[in-house]
């Protein structure tokens, strides 16, 4: 019988997988998360739990779903919308991400115009 990760240890590695998705370091989470780089690495560490503002914050600044965090859902991008579009965006790293919005936004603005 294989021992099941208690939710607490869950959480850990899913922060830090996700963390990894973005290509991340613990430094520039807590940057964009707007906390000390000490909490994420407590939270990873499994030393603290993270209030459920903090889970919320987390999931925001990750782009991922809390139920993704916590376990309940192997798919860190379940709950995006259907389009292949924005599934594929939810691969990308943190910089690329930023790229993506970038270049919608133009083309966005570009529709808006008529072109």
């Amino acid at each position: 019988m294989v021992d099941q990760p208690t939710p607490s240890e869950l959480f850990q590695e899913r922060l830090r997988s996700a963390r990894d998705l973005r290509r991340w370091n613990q430094g520039e989470l807590a940057e964009k998360a707007g906390m000390p780089p000490s909490s994420i690495a407590h939270f990873e560490s499994g030393s603290r739990k993270p209030s459920f503002d903090t889970l919320r914050r987390l999931a925001n600044t990750l782009e991922v779903t809390t139920d993704y965090l916590l376990g309940r859902v192997e798919d860190p991008t379940l709950s995006q919308a259907a389009d292949p579009l924005f599934r594929d965006v939810g691969k990308l790293t943190g910089n690329d991400r930023q790229l993506a919005r970038d270049f919608l936004k133009m083309l966005a603005e570009r529709s808006k115009q008529g072109k």
